[in-house]
């Protein structure tokens, strides 16, 4: 019996330990995360959720992008390309450095860059539809390591990428 209540109590410190707080406020963005939202977000006044998901898939493909992933019922497409990271300002610091010091320098060689888009229906009467789209890049050096994991933020290439997704649902309404 001493066995048995020892062995409870053991059991229930041991589950009490585990249980752990939230921090107040772990679940607030930050004005740096909704500026971010902002940015990689655009409302469409439309209703076709399957028409924008096809609009999007085909002009990641136009940009470049394999489609790794495609889920119209959960309004996710996901894709990702591979592309050369070598700028020409590291090489010619990893030749300086080795000249030098006599050292050789790590130098980017290749990049993932993925692409994540989602959507969802807005409004009041789920009028519109929400386009978020990530992109992240991870970028390999000349001896296989990781050397940067980033989500690129270059408003820029957002702005360019709702424009052109904006003239094609346009067009694809039109019938053009």
């Amino acid at each position: 019996m001493i066995k048995k209540c020892s062995a409870i109590v053991l059991i229930v410190a041991m589950l009490s330990g585990c249980a752990t707080k939230i921090p107040k406020g772990a679940l607030e963005l930050s004005p740096e995360d909704l500026s971010k939202k902002q940015l990689q977000s655009r409302v469409f006044e439309t209703t076709d959720e399957k028409q924008i998901l096809a609009a999007s898939a085909a002009l990641l493909q136009d940009l470049g992008f394999n489609l790794d992933e495609s889920c119209t019922d959960l309004g996710l497409v996901t894709s990702s390309k591979n592309r050369s990271a070598v700028e020409a300002g590291q090489v010619a610091g990893a030749i300086v450095v080795a000249i030098l010091f006599g050292v050789a320098v790590p130098i980017d060689k290749e990049q993932k860059i993925r692409a994540s888009l989602v959507t969802r229906h807005v409004g009041e009467n789920k009028e519109r539809i929400l386009v978020r789209l990530t992109l992240q890049r991870v970028v390999w050096n000349d001896r296989n390591q990781v050397s940067k994991a980033e989500t690129i933020s270059d408003p820029q290439i957002y702005q360019e990428f709702f424009n052109k997704l904006g003239q094609s649902v346009f067009l694809e309404a039109q019938s053009i």
